[in-house]
C-alpha cells in the first residue's frame, strides 16, 4: 500500500493591528487556508479608518474618501461590502484664509475675486519667477511647493496649515511628504482646470470630484471584514497590547506576547475573558508575523532586543497627534464642503468636517455634527486641556471664523488620538532603511504593513494594497516588494501605467483612536 502523503501543517501568521491593512492582509489570507490570528489593543476594529460612534452620532476621523486606480482594490471594497452600502458623494472642500473661502479645486473666477486682480497678478508673476529662478534645494517641504507654485501661492495656501498639521517649520518637513499629498498638481494644472473643468478629473490626486463612500462610514468596511475573517476560521482579538516579538537565529520570528488590556468587543471571534484575566499575558506562536503596529513600536518590541544602532533608529522616528472637537448644530448652520482647510494663523483648528456632507446617514434629521480637528503632540497644552475647554476653544474659534454662532452649539464630543501622522523630518529616511535593513537580515518572516506600520503616509488604499502583496508572498511565496507601494513614479500618477497608480483618500490627515480617550462633552 502506497503511504498517504503527509501534508504540510498550516502556516500560522499573527497578524498585529485591526486596521485597514491587518484585517486586509487577514481577510486574504484566510482565502489560502492560512491560520490567522488578529491582535488589535483597541476595542474595535478599523485602526485610523474607524468610525467613531457617541449617542448614535458618527464620525469619520480624518475623513476617507474611497477613491482608488487600482482595480484590485476597487473589486475588493465591492467584495468586502455589498454595492448597496456605497453611496456617491460629490467630493467637495474649501480653503478659509484671510476671512474668505477660496474653492480647491482652484476656480478662476472665485480665486481672482478672493485675491483682487492686484494680488493674482503678483502670484503669477512670482510664479513665473519661481520657474526661472527655481529654489536649488527642494528636499523640504517649502522649497518643494514653492518650486511648483510660486512663494507667494505658497505662503497663503501652504505655509500656515501645514506648518499647524506637522508643529514645525516648513524647511523641517521633507519633500516625500509634499511628493505624496500633491503629486502631479501644480500651478499651470491648477489653473488648466479652473479655467477648463474636467468631469470628474482623475489624472491628478488633488482635484477628483465625487469619491464612493459606505453610508455608515468607513468603520463599516472593517466591521463587516472583521466579521468574515472570523467566519471563515480566522480570529479577530480585541483588548490584547503585543508586548513582545520573540524572534530566533536562523528563524527569525517565532511567536508573540500580548497583555490582556480588557473584555472582547461583539463579534471579536475568540472566548470572551474574564475579569480576571485583565492584566494576563497570553502567547502566539507564528511562522509569520505580519505587523501594521507603529514600526519604531515593532522594533523595540523584539527580544533578543535589536542592536543599539537599530533602536536608536527607532526612538529617533517621530509622530504628530491628533484631536477632534465635534459639535452638534442645527443642519442650516452646517456647510456643503466635505471640509474646510483653515489657513489663518490666528485660530488653532487646522480643518472642519462637516458629517452630514459626509453621509446623510452619520447625522440625525435636522442636526449635522462639524469636526474641528487639531494637530496636537501628546502632552501639549490642545492636548492635555479639559474636554470642556476643548468645546469652549472649539466653539469660540467656529465664531471668530464666522462660521457658526456659539449658542447653536448643542451638543459636543472630544476625541483623541496619538500616533496619527508619521513625522517625515530630515532624519526619518535613513532611521527607515537602518529598520528594514535589519529586519531582512534577521527577521525577514516580519512584515509591516500599513501607513504606521511602515512609517509612511500611505492612505486607506495604499494600506490595502501593500496587505494584498504581503498576503501574496506569504501564502504563494512571491516575491512583491511592498516598499515600492506609493513611491515608484505609477504610484504618483506620473508613470506609464495609470492603471496601476493610486489616488488620494484623503486631503490631510487621517487617524487612529485609542482605548477610553473618547469622552462626550
Amino acid at each position: 500500500m502506497t503511504p498517504r502523503p503527509v501534508e504540510a501543517p498550516r502556516p500560522q501568521v499573527v497578524i498585529v493591528g485591526a486596521g485597514p491593512a491587518g484585517l486586509t492582509a487577514a481577510y486574504q489570507l484566510v482565502k489560502h487556508d492560512v491560520d490567522v490570528t488578529v491582535l488589535e489593543g483597541d476595542s474595535m476594529v478599523g485602526g485610523i479608518s474607524r468610525t467613531a460612534e457617541r449617542e448614535g452620532w458618527r464620525f469619520d476621523i480624518g475623513g476617507h474618501r474611497f477613491f482608488t486606480k487600482v482595480p484590485e482594490i476597487e473589486a475588493l471594497w465591492h467584495e468586502i461590502l455589498p454595492d448597496g452600502d456605497f453611496i456617491m458623494r460629490p467630493r467637495m472642500s474649501r480653503i478659509f484664509y484671510n476671512g474668505k473661502l477660496y474653492d480647491y479645486p482652484l476656480k478662476a473666477t472665485n480665486a481672482l475675486r478672493n485675491l483682487g486682480v492686484l494680488e493674482a497678478v503678483r502670484c503669477v508673476l512670482s510664479y513665473i519667477w519661481v520657474r526661472l529662478h527655481p529654489p536649488k534645494d527642494q528636499s523640504n517641504f517649502e522649497n518643494w511647493v514653492a518650486a511648483r507654485f510660486g512663494w507667494r501661492l505658497y505662503r497663503i495656501f501652504f505655509k500656515t496649515y501645514t506648518e499647524k498639521v506637522w508643529g514645525m517649520p516648513a524647511t523641517k518637513i521633507q519633500a516625500d511628504w509634499a511628493a505624496q499629498r500633491i503629486k502631479n498638481l501644480n500651478l499651470l494644472n491648477a489653473v488648466l482646470n479652473a479655467v477648463v473643468p474636467r468631469r470628474n478629473q482623475k489624472d491628478i490626486a488633488s482635484l477628483i470630484e465625487e469619491f464612493q463612500y459606505p453610508k455608515y462610514g468607513p468603520g463599516m468596511m472593517w466591521d463587516t471584514c472583521a466579521r468574515k475573517v472570523t467566519a471563515a476560521g480566522g480570529a479577530v482579538v480585541l483588548e490584547e497590547k503585543v508586548r513582545t516579538v520573540h524572534r530566533e537565529p536562523g528563524r527569525g520570528a517565532v511567536g508573540v506576547t500580548t497583555e490582556v488590556i480588557g473584555g472582547y468587543g461583539p463579534g471579536a471571534g475568540a472566548p470572551e475573558p474574564s475579569r480576571t484575566d485583565l492584566g494576563s499575558v497570553r502567547n502566539y506562536p507564528a511562522d509569520h508575523v505580519v505587523s501594521s503596529m507603529a514600526l519604531p513600536s515593532l522594533v523595540l518590541a523584539m527580544d533578543p532586543p535589536a542592536p543599539q544602532h537599530v533602536q536608536d533608529a527607532a526612538r529617533a522616528l517621530s509622530f504628530r497627534d491628533f484631536l477632534t472637537v465635534a459639535l452638534v448644530v442645527p443642519e442650516s448652520a452646517g456647510f456643503p464642503d466635505n471640509w474646510i482647510y483653515i489657513h489663518s494663523p490666528e485660530v488653532n483648528v487646522g480643518r472642519i468636517q462637516n458629517y452630514g456632507s459626509w453621509s446623510p446617514y452619520l447625522v440625525k434629521e435636522g442636526r449635522t455634527c462639524l469636526g474641528l480637528e487639531y494637530f496636537v503632540t501628546v502632552g501639549d497644552h490642545l492636548w492635555t486641556m479639559a474636554d470642556d475647554d476643548l468645546v469652549a476653544l472649539g466653539t469660540r474659534e467656529l465664531a471668530q471664523l464666522g462660521l457658526v454662532k456659539p449658542e447653536d452649539v448643542e451638543r459636543a464630543f472630544v476625541v483623541r488620538m496619538p500616533k496619527a501622522y508619521p513625522v517625515y523630518d530630515s532624519t526619518y529616511a535613513a532611521s527607515v532603511e537602518t529598520i528594514r535593513e535589519w529586519l531582512r537580515a534577521e527577521v525577514p518572516n516580519v512584515h509591516p504593513v500599513g501607513r504606521n506600520g511602515m512609517h509612511r503616509y500611505n492612505n486607506q488604499d495604499h494600506s490595502m494594497l501593500t496587505a494584498v502583496l504581503t498576503a501574496e508572498n506569504i501564502a504563494t511565496g512571491s516575491t512583491h516588494d511592498v516598499w515600492t507601494v506609493n513611491v515608484e513614479a505609477d504610484y504618483h500618477e506620473q508613470g506609464p501605467k495609470p492603471q496601476t497608480s493610486l489616488a488620494d483618500d484623503s486631503d490631510a490627515p487621517a487617524a487612529a483612536s485609542p482605548p477610553g480617550r473618547t469622552s462626550a462633552a
